[in-house]
């Protein structure tokens, strides 16, 4: 899937036509991701991206590994973002958490749109932000925050193994896990990647709201 204006467009096309679906609970504590569209560059991997990269074509989504010093959620797969400090948006707070994390700077006019909120089995309301950066990106991150960054192929997302569902014992539900490479990345990320995927991608009205997190997500 090529990163150009053409996808740009569609994933403008299938956001707007997506009815969103947000958390109005006004004690909770929110949240907001940069799910960030980016291109794959070359020779970029599963195992980290160097801090330059030249252009290969090729859409993907920017992860971090979380740094295995952080308090909450060390070492586990994630999108560039954070708590909602006072007097922030949604958008503000997705864009600064991204300069802080991975020194990318965007702007709100490289906003594409939202999917549904997600609450966290950790007590958070988490907003996704749909974000476009496109070719000749260039990131450096954070080493307090983020163990590596990652460009992972939206082509990966698309597998006929995905999404992996698993029963949980006293739920209903099942916990969602996306497949990568020869391992996986577990909710709420990987909703949120398979929210993507469905709505953005492939034009669905896909809900996630409702899928379990494995044990390690509820701390």
């Amino acid at each position: 899937m090529i990163c150009d204006g053409s996808l740009k467009e569609l994933i403008q096309e299938h956001l707007a036509a997506f009815p969103v679906r947000h958390t109005n609970d006004r004690d909770a504590r929110r949240a907001a991701v940069a799910v960030t569209v980016v291109d794959e560059g070359h020779g970029a991997d599963l195992r980290g991206l160097p801090a330059f990269e030249e252009p290969s074509g090729n859409a993907a989504l920017m992860l971090t590994r979380r740094s295995s010093g952080l308090a909450d959620h060390p070492g586990q797969w994630a999108f560039p973002g954070g708590r909602v400090e006072a007097a922030e948006t949604t958008v503000q707070t997705a864009l600064r958490e991204m300069r802080e994390e991975v020194d990318l700077s965007l702007s709100e006019a490289d906003v594409l749109g939202y999917l549904d909120d997600f609450v966290t089995r950790s007590g958070f309301v988490m907003t996704p932000v749909v974000v476009w950066a496109g070719k000749h990106v260039t990131v450096v991150p954070n080493p307090i925050e983020v163990e590596s960054v990652h460009r992972i192929p939206v082509t990966e997302f698309l597998r006929k193994d995905a999404p992996l569902l698993e029963d949980r014992t006293g739920s209903e539900h099942p916990v969602l896990r996306m497949p990568v490479g020869d391992s996986w990345i577990a909710a709420p990320t990987a909703a949120i990647i398979y929210q993507f995927r469905e709505v953005c991608l492939l034009g669905k009205q896909t809900r996630v709201a409702h899928f379990e997190q494995p044990d390690f997500a509820w701390r």
